[in-house]
């Protein structure tokens, strides 16, 4: 494991133990606490899931799941249901393969989020591991509707080293695409990165220029893989659920950017957001620096919310 890699893992390790608390040390109660495997049993679990915010969705198909396996290793021992209970809770998060065809293809990667859930970051924190990758980067400041939006991505870019196409406050955002676009083929980009605005609360504006947006894209530039991202915040809990549900459907989601994964004990909305929507969480970020974006690993996340 590399150095970057373990520090994150720690940050993970430590950044979820609000959630530990929340879910493990009740289960862990839970396992020494029956003698037997019953009904009871499994409703004790099933609720110290849902309130871990996993969901009502993915904690039945969990408890299902386990249920499935119980009968089948005819297992007695409660004791014995927790490694089991952790390969149920990873297979309800498999990314599955193709989830960063994006970094192998010439593709445009649209990021989308609510104010304040760290879209802007997470945009310049992308733009910096793709270049670390020897990627070439263009990005595209399209939230022109958040005043600081355009200097911030600026500041991510000087950074990054990576080339920043517009910025400025009121400008149209699809015609910063259409900028962008042109830059990126022009400097042979391996990835357009573009932060788009969100503003969930009106929705026709946001559907009207993603749409005016795609369709630039499709026109100008319909060989490129296409990815749309949406960034979450990890605290907000069930709130981030529906801002992905509401997100999904003005727009084509293929993934799920969660932040604040550092500061929360809701951090089991990372298995609910799968479960309910089929979106996957493709990055989890713990904190401020280009390391600190990872691309998400289910099964190092459940091993260190179980700290296994």
């Amino acid at each position: 494991m590399s150095e970057e890699k373990k520090g994150f893992w720690s940050r993970l390790v430590s950044g979820l133990s609000k959630t530990r608390d929340n879910i493990v040390s009740g289960i862990d109660s839970i396992f020494s606490g029956f003698s037997r495997i019953d009904e009871e049993f499994y409703e004790e679990i099933e609720e110290i899931l849902i309130m871990g915010d996993i969901g009502v969705a993915a904690t039945e198909s969990i408890i299902e799941n386990l249920k499935e396996k119980v009968k089948k290793e005819h297992i007695k021992d409660p004791a014995e249901c927790k490694q089991l209970l952790i390969n149920s809770i990873k297979e309800q998060m498999d990314v599955g393969e193709t989830a960063y065809r994006f970094e192998q293809e010439r593709s445009v990667v649209l990021v989308i989020g609510v104010n304040g859930v760290g879209k802007t970051t997470s945009v310049g924190k992308l733009a910096g591991k793709l270049k670390q990758q020897g990627k070439r980067v263009v990005l595209a400041a399209a939230d022109t509707f958040r005043a600081a939006a355009g200097n911030q991505l600026k500041e991510w870019a000087d950074r990054a080293g990576v080339e920043m196409i517009g910025g400025q406050e009121g400008q149209d955002p699809a015609a910063v695409v259409y900028d962008a676009v042109a830059a990126a083929k022009a400097r042979k980009a391996d990835v357009l990165l573009a932060d788009t605005a969100g503003r969930l609360h009106n929705k026709k504006n946001l559907m009207e220029e993603l749409r005016k947006i795609n369709r630039i894209l499709e026109k100008e530039y319909p060989d490129a893989y296409r990815e749309t991202l949406v960034v979450l915040d990890a605290t907000t809990g069930q709130n981030a659920l529906s801002q992905a549900r509401e997100f999904s459907g003005v727009a084509d989601i293929t993934g799920i950017i969660l932040t604040k994964m550092d500061g929360t004990a809701k951090g089991g909305i990372a298995v609910a957001i799968h479960s309910e929507l089929g979106i996957p969480v493709k990055y989890i970020g713990v904190g401020e620096s280009i390391e600190d974006l990872q691309k998400f690993d289910p099964n190092e996340f459940v091993d260190a919310l179980f700290e296994v």
